[in-house]
This record gives C-alpha cells, structure tokens and sequence, in this order.
C-alpha cells in the first residue's frame, strides 16, 4: 500500500498567517494545552474507570451516586485534593521533597508528545522517537528515588528503593521488546513504526512476525506494568508493609500529582503497545472490501483510542485479578524468566527477519 502522506492543517494555517517566529510559538503552545487537556480528562476518566472496573470484579457497583453513573466523582476526588491542607515534614529536604512529585506526569507529558494519535494528530515525530521515549520515561523513577529520599521516612525511602529496583530491572525487558519492533520494522520513528503495519491485522506487529511478535507483545504488557508500579507489581506501594511507600509524606496537591501520573502512565504505557503491536491509529482491515471500506471510514483516534483502552483494561484486569508478589519473587521473575525470554526472543525475531519467515 501507498503510504499515508503527512499534513498539518491547522498548523500549516498558522504559518501562513503568522510570521515564522511567532507562527512556530502558536504551534507549540496549541500542542502544548492539547496534550495538558488530554492529560487531565484521561486521568479523570481513568479514575472513574478503574473504580468501575474494580467493582465489577468484586461484584459491586462502584460510584453511582455523583452525578450520571458516578460519572462526577473524579471531579469531586479532584476538588476534595486540592482543598486538602499541603502538610510539609520539618524534616524533610525540601528542593527534592517538591520536585519530586512533578518528575513522573511530565515524563508522562513528555512520552505523549512523540505518540501518533492519529494521521494528523502527532506533536513530535524524532527520528529515533523509541530512543527519546526511553530516556524520557526514566523521569518518572528519578521521581520516585527522590520521593523517598527527600522525605526522610525510613518507609518512604525503602518504598523508593524497592521501587527503583523494580522499575531498572524491568525496564531492561520492555526496552528489549521495543528493539524488536524497531529491528523488524527498520526505523525507530513511532509514525513510521504505525506505517509499517499498514494492511491487514495480520500487518500488525503482533501476527506479522510469527510466534516472536505475541511473545514479544505479552512481554512488553508483564514489564509495562511492572514499569507502571501496577499491582500485582506494586511493591512500593505495599500497605501491609509501607504503609503508603514512597509517597507516605505527601498529602494535598503534592499527593495528587504521584496519583495523576499513574493514571496518565498507564494511558502512555497502552498508547505505546498500541503503536508498536496493533497498529496504532490505522483501522483494522480483514481483507474484504466492502467491511475494510465502512472500518477505514471510523476515524483514525478512535481505533488509536480502541486499542488504547483495551490495553488499559487487561492492566486493570491484571490488578483487580492476582494477588500481590513477593519482592524476591518480583526480582527473580524479571532476571530469571522475563529478561533471558525477552533476549531468546530478540534473536527469534532477528532470525526471521534475516531469512525474510515473516508474514508478507
């Protein structure tokens, strides 16, 4: 197939009116409140869900009561946060103890900047987009570090280091699963990584390489959400043990900002497989015209948002399903099965790229 070309209407408006210099800071600030509105509605909206999705599991209701099906209650949560009095230890060193709580959203806010919603819908697009995406995440452990470090709670700081632990190791196996999809498609740019995928499902990265692109796909969900500090793999946050862990001192606002990021986090962390494995904001083609045709009619963001929220849900099923590991455990899973599969994997996919056994 022909590849999609790539055009920027509105952006495009904007340097025709404006001159160079202040067209360019109209196009940065409009992507800017974009991402910033995206990221305050899907944390609400993800609150909410997470609650619903929680209940369902335990066979409740969950929020019915504020507004349409609960639907307000995140905004009431929101206003309730905000109004808390911000309670500071004397004893803590405030330059990390403040700083910390803003590292991990704007890791977050950072990923969401390179990610193609849609054909049009992309702020950035690098080069080496898989590249920037990893370095960028690793704010959001440099957040948790110096959470714990800076509010001088001996819980808080081995939350932080158990967390730090956790989110190292694990980052080894999803980073490996990434560099399968930038090995089989040949590029690193996220935009061209969707345009690989091109086709039908089978296109997609998770079918096109045999055995080696589910594999690989349900590797990048385990470490993902170890990554995301999710249960079953939420061993900073362990309450029978750390109380709160690593966010123990923080109330108020500066609570809320560690609890945003997991929301936006896990947005990230599922728009990302969505993009590398189930091609991203193209449509599913089955190979029959007239349904390929009524399927592409469907707005790119939406399948982006489709596929997006399915992965969000097995997160959220994952946690609402398996009891909490053990530390050692945590650890033994990434070093002893999760990173050698991920590298036994790695030259799968090398092998059948080299001898051309993918699907065509």
């Amino acid at each position: 197939m022909t590849p999609l070309s790539i055009t920027h209407p509105l952006g495009d408006w904007i340097r025709q009116q404006l001159p160079s210099p202040f067209a360019a800071i109209a196009n940065g600030l409009i992507a800017v409140i974009a991402i910033a509105m995206l990221v305050v509605v899907t944390a609400i909206f993800l609150v909410w869900l997470e609650r619903k999705v929680c209940a369902r599991f335990q066979a409740r209701l969950g929020p019915t009561r504020v507004g349409p099906f609960g639907l307000l209650q995140p905004v009431a949560d929101a206003i309730k946060l905000l109004m808390k009095e911000n309670i500071r230890p004397r004893t803590v060193d405030q330059l990390a103890y403040f700083l910390a709580p803003l590292l991990p959203i704007t890791g977050s806010f950072l990923v969401l900047i390179v990610i193609p919603f849609d054909h049009n819908l992309q702020v950035l697009d690098p080069d080496a987009g898989i590249v920037y995406v990893t370095a960028v995440s690793g704010m959001g452990i440099l957040g948790v570090l110096i959470g714990g470090w800076g509010s001088n709670n001996k819980y808080s700081l081995l939350g932080s280091m158990r967390a730090g632990a956790q989110l190292f190791s694990y980052e080894l196996s999803m980073v490996l699963c990434m560099l399968l999809i930038v090995m089989a498609s040949g590029t690193a740019s996220l935009r061209n990584i969707v345009l690989s995928q091109q086709g039908t499902i089978l296109d997609w990265w998770i079918f096109k390489l045999p055995v080696a692109g589910l594999v690989a796909f349900l590797l990048f969900i385990v470490s993902s959400t170890a990554e995301l500090n999710r249960g079953p793999l939420d061993l900073s946050e362990a309450e029978q043990e750390l109380t709160g862990g690593f966010h123990t001192e923080y109330t108020g606002i500066s609570f809320s900002m560690f609890f945003l990021a997991e929301f936006v986090n896990m947005f990230a962390a599922a728009g990302l497989g969505a993009t590398l494995f189930l091609g991203g904001f193209l449509a599913p083609q089955i190979g029959w015209h007239p349904v390929d045709q009524l399927l592409a009619f469907i707005p790119g963001f939406i399948w982006f948002a489709a596929k997006a929220y399915f992965l969000i849900f097995l997160y959220m099923w994952t946690r609402w399903t398996f009891p909490r590991l053990r530390i050692d455990h945590l650890l033994s899973l990434e070093w002893k099965f999760l990173l050698p599969a991920s590298l036994a994997n790695l030259l799968l996919a090398a092998t059948l790229v080299l001898f051309k056994w993918v699907i065509p």
